[in-house]
């Protein structure tokens, strides 16, 4: 079909068979040939949609009718999940949301690795009724719209604010302490961040929660260095038993990233707990740290089993934030050593160290593939390497860092499944097999998931 064939327009209304889902969690269906995203919608379903948006490429939907529903179809809890972009597949079974987010991983490795025959694990999905109230953190925007303070989440693809009573994917506690700060910005008359102007004082609200220890930390971030009314703000959330840390952060840039360069201790202690398995960890407002902590122990047993650690073994762990992977398997490995280019992410993690009680991992700052050759060059060898990178995945650099040093095994963490499956092609195709794939869902009522990947050196 060439550019100018378009068989749609704008405000169109067509009937099309939903045949997959994209990583947005948009079904995707084809009229003529021509791709459709249509959100809310799910594989195998038959519907009338009405066109929205036209590409060159492809177009957007708005669902008008439901033609022939599927039968794992069931009606979203939460009562703006047609407005908010937090969530995209509440209207999904739950035993449904794993077999898709198996099934994009397998496609994602077919189609962009090549691996045709390739078994993908069923997903490891969270107990009956787990799946909500997961997330340990939540960063909610406050901002000026039509004459008043709001917060809530973003539409999709949208700054506009879509306000909700709570959030029944986030903690209790964190439903409860917002409710209260939106109360108070209107009491207070705090005028909250207007994008547009670059204006106001308060941007976001994050709210962290240890689940194992019930310490939650509260960070009002600002645009301005003055916080209006700072007692009273300590006054009032002190009347949370459970909060033990109120920060200040100040972030004075036009930009999309929440959390600014500095923070400001505003009362309590400087980090709060929480706990995985065995091992404690120190939360900072800029910590890296799994948003579900009752899954973040079934991925870490994955990653444990498949680097299947004797206590002989010398565990490289690239990417290492503030060291929580590694030293969850440090209790059987010779020796951990972490590689991170984030400066207090590592301090972090040495700090974690010592509070476990862990002497045998080291920790190192800057590119992991420049310091992994210097590792070799000292005579270090890596008999396992664990990488748990960003959504781009890996640099090819770094990869081939990696091939150089050798590993007996490669574990792969990963939270984009093409990305993964690229680098998984380029592994394949410099001595390392693909044996095992392992889904496992971290972020319930969303189309994100998380994988690992075992590779295996071939001699």
């Amino acid at each position: 079909m060439s550019r100018r064939e378009v068989p749609v327009q704008l405000g169109e209304k067509v009937t099309l068979t939903i045949t997959g889902l994209a990583h947005n969690g948009a079904g995707v269906g084809k009229y003529e040939g021509f791709t459709i995203f249509v959100p809310g919608t799910i594989p195998d379903e038959t519907v009338t949609v009405e066109v929205d948006q036209v590409k060159k490429q492809y177009a957007t939907a708005k669902l008008q009718s439901l033609d022939l529903e599927h039968p794992q179809r069931v009606v979203a809890p939460c009562p703006v999940f047609d407005a908010c972009g937090g969530c995209q597949t509440q209207h999904l079974s739950y035993p449904l949301q794993l077999e898709m987010k198996r099934r994009q991983v397998r496609d994602q490795f077919e189609r962009i690795g090549g691996f045709a025959d390739l078994q993908v694990e069923t997903t490891i999905g969270m107990d009956e009724g787990a799946q909500w109230r997961y997330r340990n953190k939540s960063q909610i925007p406050f901002a000026f719209q039509q004459g008043k303070a709001v917060s809530g989440f973003f539409a999709p693809n949208s700054h506009d604010i879509v306000e909700f009573p709570e959030c029944i994917i986030q903690h209790q506690m964190a439903d409860e302490v917002i409710g209260r700060i939106r109360e108070l910005v209107r009491k207070w008359k705090i005028p909250a961040y207007d994008e547009k102007r670059h204006q106001g004082v308060l941007r976001h609200v994050m709210i962290r929660v240890g689940f194992e220890t019930n310490q939650v930390m509260v960070v009002l971030v600002t645009r301005t260095s003055e916080l209006p009314h700072q007692a009273e703000w300590i006054e009032e959330l002190r009347k949370f038993p459970e909060i033990r840390s109120i920060y200040q952060n100040i972030n004075s840039e036009r930009t999309n990233v929440v959390l600014g360069k500095q923070n400001r201790l505003l009362w309590g202690e400087p980090t709060i707990t929480d706990q995985v398995g065995k091992v404690s960890f120190s939360i900072s407002p800029h910590s890296f740290f799994q948003i579900n902590p009752i899954q973040t122990k079934v991925l870490y047993d994955v990653v444990k089993e498949y680097a299947d650690l004797s206590g002989k073994e010398t565990v490289l762990d690239l990417y290492c934030g503030t060291g929580s992977i590694g030293l969850y398997l440090a209790d059987q490995a010779k020796q951990v050593i972490g590689i991170e280019v984030v400066a207090d992410a590592i301090e972090d993690a040495k700090k974690n160290a010592t509070n476990n009680g862990i002497t045998h991992a080291s920790y190192l700052v800057g590119k992991a593939e420049k310091v992994m050759p210097r590792l070799v060059r000292d005579g270090i060898s890596a008999d396992v390497v664990i990488v748990d990178p960003p959504r781009k995945g890996c640099h090819e650099e770094l990869l081939e860092a990696v091939a150089e040093v050798q590993p007996k095994k490669l574990v792969y963490v990963s939270c984009n499944p093409a990305t993964l499956a690229r680098d998984a092609k380029w592994l394949a195709e410099h001595g390392f097999e693909l044996t095992k794939v392992q889904p496992v869902d971290m972020f319930p009522q969303t189309s994100h998931v998380e994988t690992v990947a075992l590779f295996v050196r071939v001699d």
